[in-house]
């Protein structure tokens, strides 16, 4: 027995790296899984079925249930056809798992408008085009579990992909969103900012790279398993780390400090009160970065 007995999950960009891992682990805890990849290349371009069906192959050797669909999440018919995919071939939609994604990088003073666009739509876009019409089903039957990915880049700011870091921010605000609008209905949505071993962090430069490359996407299937089950059921609204063994779960955003005036501000009476009264809270990456903060003035 299964975890996820008698349930369907559809896990986008499952073709390789996380959402490989991540379909292949709920196949073993008895999902029956769409597997949903576009087949692209890690910056998007030349599609193919290849890896969907790669997959398919690999959970049915081992006796699970599995069809592909190697669908555009970027547009949504590709997402409203996974969507579709399982409930034609399984008769029903318990679990959505969105891992599909692309890179593009560049600093923003050089990032182009299609380079801007493409990764927003894959990211963004890509997990509204699957959930839209998931959310639908889910609400009539009045269950069901989504999760979301966001990423380090996200949640702390990624220097020269700003592109892929709004967008991994963008799905955060749609996890809380989908979880609060979804409550009423006992659907549940969580947010995973995984570390992990794949062809995207292959890109990165050296120390981070490094921090990647020791963990492998397989450490982020039992955590995504356990939270699309019903041992999860009380859990919605979560952002969960996952690097290896470890396992964190993230604050959500509140005010650290607030200053109140005796009446309207102005730009210099802020001024005269601003660092001693709330300072900043300091971006981590700065400190990774070894960039100093505020830099030094010349002269």
């Amino acid at each position: 027995m299964g975890l996820l007995d008698r349930n369907v999950a559809l896990v986008t960009g499952a073709g390789s790296g996380i959402g490989r891992a991540v379909a292949l682990g709920l196949a073993a805890e008895g999902a029956a899984v769409v597997v949903g990849d576009y087949g692209v290349s890690v910056d998007g371009r030349d599609p193919s079925s290849a890896p969907a069906e790669a997959v398919v192959r690999e959970i049915e050797k081992t006796g699970g249930r599995a069809v592909a669909s190697a669908e555009n999440v970027a547009t949504m018919a590709g997402g409203k056809a996974m969507v579709d995919a399982a409930l034609k071939s399984f008769g029903d939609l318990h679990i959505v798992v969105c891992c599909a994604g692309i890179l593009r990088e560049r600093m923003i003073f050089n990032m182009s408008e299609d380079e801007w666009d493409a990764v927003i739509a894959v990211h963004l876009k890509g997990h509204f085009s699957v959930m839209r019409p998931a959310s639908a089903h889910m609400r009539e039957k009045k269950a069901g579990c989504m999760i979301t990915f966001t990423s380090t880049a996200g949640l702390e700011g990624s220097p020269g992909q700003p592109n892929y870091a709004a967008a991994k921010e963008g799905i955060v605000g749609l996890t809380r969103s989908v979880a609060l609008g979804m409550a009423k209905y006992g659907v549940r949505c969580n947010c995973i900012s995984p570390t992990a071993d794949t062809r995207m962090t292959q890109r990165l430069p050296g120390e981070r790279r490094a921090l990647a490359t020791a963990t492998p996407p397989e450490a982020i299937a039992p955590v995504v398993a356990f939270l699309a089950s019903d041992r999860a059921a009380h859990i919605t609204g979560q952002v969960v780390g996952v690097r290896g063994d470890e396992v964190t779960l993230f604050s959500h955003p509140a005010p650290l400090r607030t200053l109140t005036g005796d009446g309207a501000w102005t730009a210099s009476a802020l001024a005269d009160v601003w660092d001693r009264a709330l300072g900043q809270d300091r971006l981590r990456r700065l400190d990774a970065m070894g960039i100093q903060w505020p830099p030094k003035r010349e002269g």
